[in-house]
């Protein structure tokens, strides 16, 4: 081995205790010697611990009910989730109110992200919502950890006809640890419109799960999938029952309805029949799976909390203009709400 392979293994040894998941990228995660050895079955199992733990410390502080369903099914449904005349005016200044936005094309689907409006106004109120405690730690809880939740407008278009599948139509887990996304539907969703899917009780790690990522792992860098050799494995339906899990179950909601994942869990999103358009608050919670406190989250400071998802996105305007690769690109301003055409 060479003195510069030394070098590189060296400087990419202390991501292995962080939540760095690619295989691809990093060449101790994805060596396939240190998986044989059990790397990756290791790192899997001792963040499983510390979320249970660090959950544990969380646990007074959900609702009984939904600390329940969450802990069989790794997800919580709560409709009617903001005050009605709330929604009405975020729904008025959606469909009224264009606003910056940055997208990203996977296949036939635009994910599009929109900063929220710090002003006064019904968004920025809505951003309000995540800071509630009952939602706040419901989100924590299902994160596995507290701490910063990154918090933006999403919208999600998707035409059939357009382009390749959707990657993010294929089952998948998003990590090797438990980390939190939700989603707080502003418009109904419905059965033929791409709605989120779960298979419940999916984010427990089963032996049978520690040993199929212990195998996913050795080979994971080799994969003709992009994403699964990024860390983010796939599998299909069909493999679910050896590894200990029911059927994947898939949420049309009404509008109003939060939902909140694990998704360490194997989700995915159920392919459009036809050109589909939704907004959502959306956000993520995923932090370092091995700092075994909740709380203590730099991110989470007033100031950062606020803005990050808009410094965030200056770095990619940035990186652009420099012609360096970008995940989203700034497309101006749009109108973000569900009568917006396609």
């Amino acid at each position: 081995m060479s003195r510069a392979n030394i070098a590189q293994l060296i400087l990419a040894a202390p991501a292995v205790l962080t939540a760095e998941k690619s295989f691809r990228r990093n060449p101790v995660i994805g060596s396939h010697r240190l998986n044989e050895a059990g790397l990756h079955r290791r790192r899997v199992a001792i963040a499983a611990r510390l979320a249970e733990r660090r959950r544990a410390t969380l646990a007074g502080r959900i609702d009984a009910d939904e600390r329940a369903r969450f802990d069989r099914d790794g997800f919580v449904i709560r409709e009617n989730a903001l005050p009605e005349p709330l929604l009405e005016r975020v729904r008025e200044e959606l469909a009224t109110r264009p606003l910056p936005a940055w997208e990203m094309r996977q296949g036939q689907t635009i994910n599009r992200v929109l900063p929220l409006p710090l002003d006064g106004s019904a968004l920025s109120e809505l951003a309000g919502f995540v800071r509630r405690p009952d939602v706040r730690n419901l989100i924590g809880y299902a994160a596995g950890r507290s701490g910063n939740v990154a918090t933006m407008l999403q919208t999600i278009v998707v035409d059939p006809q357009s382009g390749e599948a959707d990657p993010q139509a294929n089952l998948h887990a998003d990590t090797f640890h438990p980390t939190a996304k939700f989603w707080l539907f502003l418009h109904d969703v419905g059965a033929d419109d791409g709605p989120f899917a779960y298979v419940p009780g999916s984010h427990r790690l089963t032996p049978e799960r520690l040993a199929w990522e212990d195998a996913e792992a050795r080979s994971a860098t080799q994969s003709d999938n992009p994403h699964h050799a990024a860390g983010s494995f796939r599998l299909t339906e069909e493999d679910l029952g050896a590894l200990g899990y029911g059927q994947l179950q898939r949420f049309p909601v009404k509008g109003n309805t939060l939902v909140v994942a694990d998704t360490y869990g194997f989700h995915r999103r159920v392919e459009s029949l036809r050109p589909t358009i939704r907004t959502s608050l959306y956000g993520i919670a995923r932090r370092n799976p091995f700092h075994p406190w909740n709380g203590l989250d730099i991110r989470d400071l007033p100031f950062v909390r606020d803005r990050g998802m808009r410094i965030h996105l200056a770095m990619e305007d940035r990186r652009a203009r420099k012609g360096r690769k970008v995940v989203y690109q700034n497309v101006g301003t749009i109108l973000a709400g569900a009568e917006q055409q396609l």
